[in-house]
Parts: structure tokens; C-alpha cells; sequence
């Protein structure tokens, strides 16, 4: 199947309020235009140096997002032009951010990564601990970061009734997040390319599929 019908096959499966991120990390630019050329224009990376070259090459209209978890030290790389920030796990990768959006003199979207899996190597926020740091106001300090939703990742399971637990602990957690940071407040990023559809049953705004679009990720190239 080609990437345009897998595309339009995803879309046709989605309702009209849930965005759909095409997550094209590994995979060649070659490949991202084909999905360019159907019409898209939303596209998910987990590596800023590979985010980089891949921006360098493609149209600049593309809206580029970060997905995977992100060094500080690594920021710096797309801070110039990437749309949303996605996996925003720590009070200290918050306010790097911030340093460098406004070098950029620009404003970086991002969301909180909360921490909703049974799994030690899953990052992200544990909800008491976000909500401690929000009660100190740190965002009203930073003026160059806007906090649009948040962001978090099931358990890798083939149980549904697990998924869909965490799927709706993390609808929760943004109920309970949202009266914080008003009406731009409203991405609900969950689900991914096995369990999207329990993730928009559950209320996810934002979708993050990659291989029932592109294929199965070239592991050697993480």
C-alpha cells in the first residue's frame, strides 16, 4: 500500500476534531514527501539533530513536532522552528526552553508529559508533583512557552482494559490541569499507531501514528 492510501485509510478513521501526527522519525525525507504530496502537513520526530536535517530539506510549511523525549542540551537544535514540543517532562527542560525561544524571540508550544504507565522506563510527570510545581506559578514567568495540553503514553500491553485505563487517567490529569492555563488549553495528545482508536474514545485530541502510514520503523537508525 502507498504511503498516500495508508495516509488517507488513517485519516478516514479519525473524527474531524482529532489532529493526526504522522510520526516519521527513521524514516527517509523521501518518504515524508510522498505524505506531503497527499496533502499532510503535520509531522512527528524523536530526535532533534535528525528533526534538524529533515527541516533543512523539506517545504517549510510542514508543522514539525517533538515527540520523543528531549535533552536539554539538545533544545537549542529546533528551538528556531518547531510547532510543538510534545514530551515537556521536567520543570528544568521547561525553563531551558524558555532560554531558547526567547533567543529565538519566539513563542515554542509545548505539552506536559505525564506519567500514566506501569513501567520504570516511561518518563514524565508524576501528577503530584506537576501540580506542586504549578502552585509556584512558573509559567506565568516564562513568556516565550505556551502550555497547549498535555501528552503521555499507555502501558505496552495487549491488554485494552489497561490501555484504557491509562488512557482515561490521562484524560483526568488535563481536566484537573486545565482550569491553570485557560482555553488554549486544549490538546489531549495519546494514542499511537496500535491504540489510537481507544485513545479517541477516551477523549485524545491528538493522535501520534507511524507505521500503519510509513511502515515499520528502521530500528537501526534510532
Amino acid at each position: 500500500m502507498s504511503i498516500a492510501y495508508q495516509l488517507s485509510f488513517v485519516r478516514g478513521t479519525l473524527p474531524e476534531y482529532v489532529t493526526l501526527v504522522a510520526v516519521s522519525k527513521t524514516h527517509p525525507a523521501g518518504a515524508i514527501r510522498e505524505a506531503y504530496d497527499a496533502g499532510h502537513r503535520i509531522f512527528g520526530e524523536s530526535r532533534p539533530q535528525e528533526l534538524r536535517e529533515k527541516y533543512d530539506v523539506l517545504p517549510k510549511d510542514i508543522e514539525w513536532h517533538m515527540i520523543g523525549h528531549l535533552q536539554t542540551n539538545k533544545v537549542k537544535y529546533i528551538a528556531p522552528f518547531v510547532s510543538l514540543i510534545h514530551s515537556v517532562d521536567s520543570a528544568r527542560l521547561a525553563e531551558t526552553i524558555q532560554r531558547e525561544a526567547a533567543k529565538c524571540g519566539r513563542t515554542i508550544e509545548i505539552l506536559l508529559e505525564i506519567r500514566v504507565a506501569d513501567e520504570e522506563s516511561k518518563s514524565g510527570w508524576e501528577l503530584d508533583d506537576l501540580m506542586q510545581y504549578l502552585r509556584t506559578a512558573p509559567f506565568a514567568q516564562m513568556p516565550n512557552i505556551c502550555v497547549r495540553g498535555v501528552m503521555g503514553i499507555a502501558t505496552n500491553t495487549d491488554d485494552w482494559e489497561v490501555i484504557r485505563r491509562d488512557f482515561r487517567e490521562l484524560k483526568r490529569c488535563f481536566d484537573l490541569l486545565q482550569p491553570n492555563f485557560g482555553a488554549r488549553f486544549n490538546i489531549l495528545s495519546m494514542g499511537m499507531s496500535h491504540d489510537y482508536p481507544i485513545a479517541v474514545e477516551c477523549g485524545s485530541t491528538m493522535v501520534r501514528v507511524g507505521s500503519l502510514i510509513f511502515g515499520e520503523r528502521d530500528y537501526s537508525k534510532q
